[in-house]
């Protein structure tokens, strides 16, 4: 039985026989009034789920993009109650499309993980993706969310060999990320055909929807990769359309929020004909 907001968009979208468009987006980026009006605008450009990134001092996985975005946002004031606020405020607008919250484990732990995980849910978050929390400390953070209907959505690599994979896959829920390439994001284009085969073989061990992320630019890979996926995940692209669209001094300008939205109608339309230009 499917009762989240992203299990029943993934339903929706099999019946519309198309993968989905996830969008990453730095909350606060470049600051807290324009990134609210970036957010709110995504799901009317083509966003079928958004990916909001919890704004972070030390990201790990992340290229320079996003490490850039995560600063500009900290340096705008951004912290983890005025993300919540955010979606919060996008909730009074959109009950529909789902928000994932993405980010490390440092300032959930210091803003208390059991407050985190309630005031997420008040706020009308649908998941997180928390890269530093492997499988074996699931009952920091993850158990706790899905007994309170939050999805927990696991990263799996091009590393994740046969023997690993059931343990990542053990309480994920949502859907899996796969990472398509070796390394940090937004640094490599991904292998098509590479990515296809991990993409069954993880598929061939879970009834979840697999979404596929990392290095994901243009409309044209979104199509490609959308063809034997059921999600294509691009944030790299995104925040480097705000970082460009800004002025010398690093404010936003007439341009940032169409820069974004201008980019992810081109992505939609790549994956909302991923299927038929495979069927030609």
């Amino acid at each position: 039985m499917t009762d989240t907001r992203i299990d029943r968009r993934f339903a929706r979208l099999r019946d519309e026989n198309r993968p989905a468009l996830v969008t990453f987006i730095t909350a606060g980026d470049p600051s807290e009034e324009v990134g609210q009006a970036i957010l709110d605008a995504l799901p009317q450009a083509g966003a079928d789920i958004i990916e909001l990134g919890m704004p972070f001092s030390d990201p790990m996985a992340e290229g320079i993009p996003i490490q850039l975005s995560s600063q500009r946002a900290l340096n705008a004031g951004q912290t983890l109650t005025k993300t919540l606020d955010m979606v919060k405020a996008f909730r009074t607008r959109d009950n529909e499309t789902p928000i994932v919250l993405m980010g490390y484990y440092n300032p959930i732990y210091s803003y208390g993980s059991e407050r985190f995980l309630d005031d997420a849910k008040d706020a009308g978050v649908d998941g997180f993706i928390i890269v530093d929390l492997p499988p074996e400390v699931d009952t920091e953070l993850c158990i706790p969310a899905v007994k309170r209907g939050l999805n927990f959505i696991r990263l799996a690599t091009p590393t994740t060999d046969g023997k690993r994979l059931p343990r990542v896959l053990q309480n994920t829920s949502g859907f899996v990320y796969y990472v398509s390439i070796k390394g940090i994001t937004g640094t490599a284009a991904p292998d098509s055909s590479a990515v296809s085969e991990a993409v069954t073989r993880i598929k061939s061990h879970t009834d979840l929807p697999v979404a596929v992320g990392f290095g994901v630019k243009t409309p044209e890979q979104a199509r490609e990769l959308g063809r034997t996926s059921d999600g294509v995940v691009v944030g790299s692209a995104l925040v480097e359309a705000i970082r460009t669209s800004l002025d010398s001094n690093g404010n936003a300008t007439e341009k940032t929020v169409s820069a974004v939205s201008d980019l992810v109608r081109s992505l939609a339309d790549g994956v909302c004909s991923a299927r038929s230009a495979a069927a030609e």
